[in-house]
């Protein structure tokens, strides 16, 4: 007596159109932060370490990926470099294991040798402040 009859409902709801794009929109939403808080300048970066790597020539002084430091004596083929470390002591390296150009050097003219003081290691307090950066240091 107490319970009522249920009627079913007489009009049904149109298809989704407009409530499948409110379901979808939170995931649009988080999909344009992600692309323009990590995406997009992740591929900048890429984009300025390839064009350094393609300048690089001998007499840069630079940092390897192993963190050794050292001036380019030879450009080898597309993807090899000699490095000097010490002196004497001479290493071919890949291209894309160098991290960062310190200095870069005067171009050598008619196969000299780099510029005067370009095979040292140099100890300026510009080059030095940005290797304490890139390795973490104040």
């Amino acid at each position: 007596m107490f319970v009522s009859t249920a009627f079913a409902q007489t009009a049904a709801p149109a298809p989704g159109g407009g409530d499948m794009f409110m379901q979808f929109m939170p995931l649009i939403l988080i999909f344009v932060v992600f692309y323009f808080l990590l995406i997009r300048p992740q591929q900048r970066k890429m984009k300025e370490h390839k064009a350094m790597l393609e300048s690089v020539r001998r007499g840069d002084r630079v940092v390897t990926g192993g963190g050794i430091i050292g001036v380019v004596t030879k450009v080898g083929s597309d993807d090899e470099l000699q490095v000097e470390i010490a002196e004497n002591v001479r290493v071919r390296c890949l291209r894309s294991t160098v991290n960062m150009v310190l200095t870069k050097g005067e171009p050598a003219k008619n196969g000299d040798t780099p510029a005067d003081g370009a095979t040292e290691a140099k100890t300026d307090d510009g080059a030095g402040g940005r290797i304490g950066k890139f390795f973490g240091r104040k």
